[in-house]
């Protein structure tokens, strides 16, 4: 049983939602999806919240997801790559949880990313990941509580990750 929730925070394409999922299933704990949360909350998919609204409509829809969270049980919980930015955002992380970084080597996350399902990224191509990953990860670094290298593959992050959080949470 958790006693605060594990913000699970990185780039987009680090393995945030894909470990967090299956971690929380092994442990048999409660997860949450933000993005998946936030488009089905506001009836849309993530690129059109962009296209119709703009990205500070999304910044201020995971701000409004955070603050909700709060008042729900503790869970895992993967955040949007870029959720970290606002200082607001990161506070309410640090006072009701714990923050875990997914670092996964940029040259990894560009092998491998789907541009076509990520709004800031698709128009702008490999390039702006690589942009996005020098301007947030010294971000990323200083808010995380504990760093999960993601670079050996994904059963080493599962199991690494499952480690992390059954050593924090005594599951």
């Amino acid at each position: 049983m958790l006693t605060r929730h594990i913000f699970i925070i990185g780039m987009p394409g680090s393995g945030k939602s894909s470990l967090g999922r299956r971690v929380a299933n092994n442990l048999r704990l409660p997860y949450v999806d933000m993005d998946a949360r936030i488009t089905q909350a506001l009836g849309c998919t993530t690129q059109e919240i962009f296209d119709r609204y703009g990205e500070q409509a999304f910044r201020n829809a995971e701000t409004n997801m955070l603050i909700q969270l709060t008042r729900e049980e503790p869970s895992i919980v993967s955040t949007g790559g870029g959720t970290v930015l606002r200082e607001n955002n990161r506070t309410i992380m640090r006072n009701h949880g714990v923050i875990v970084l997914i670092d996964r080597p940029l040259e990894d996350i560009m092998s491998d990313i789907k541009l076509d399902r990520r709004p800031l990224l698709a128009q702008k191509g490999l390039g702006e990941v690589e942009r996005l990953y020098h301007e947030r990860i010294e971000i990323y670094r200083s808010v995380a509580d504990a760093v999960l290298d993601n670079g050996h593959g994904y059963h080493a992050g599962m199991y690494g990750l499952e480690k992390l959080i059954r050593t924090m949470f005594n599951v």
